[in-house]
């Protein structure tokens, strides 16, 4: 099993000052399933990180990937049509490429457990595998 990452939890494990912080970094921490991040995410984790901390927290999560702590998911051709699809079928939500990429992702690979703090989007949008994504970590 795999913890589908989206961008918001990796940056709030990186930023103490995000009010999420603790609770991704001990969802990061105490998860044992493999942490799969889609590549555009690693695009969307590195503007946030290196315009809001620089580039240290950044530069470790590539160590993390370096070490096959994180693993990156590249786009499929397949992908890019479900993502498509995803946004226009949702486009009243203004479903972005990255989070229609993240469930495109999740889809695929058959996997519900997505680490978001996106409940607007990941709440809404039914993937084609499931009645509904497990969004983790749990608000407070």
């Amino acid at each position: 099993m795999a913890l589908i990452c989206d961008t918001g939890p990796l940056y709030a494990a990186m930023d103490r000052k995000d009010e999420a912080h603790l609770r991704c970094q001990e969802l990061f921490d105490a998860t044992e399933e493999r942490l799969l991040v889609p590549a555009p995410v690693v695009v969307e984790l590195e503007w946030l990180a290196t315009s809001r901390l620089g580039p240290k927290p950044f530069d470790l999560f590539l160590g993390d990937v370096l070490d096959a702590v994180v693993e990156i998911e590249p786009l499929t051709h397949a992908d890019y049509a479900r993502v498509r699809a995803l946004c226009a079928t949702y486009a009243d939500l203004h479903l972005g490429f990255v989070d229609a990429a993240v469930m495109a992702i999740a889809e695929r690979l058959g996997q519900t457990r997505v680490a978001t703090l996106d409940r607007r989007h990941f709440g809404t949008v039914k993937p084609s595998h499931a009645r509904r994504f497990t969004l983790v970590p749990q608000p407070r």
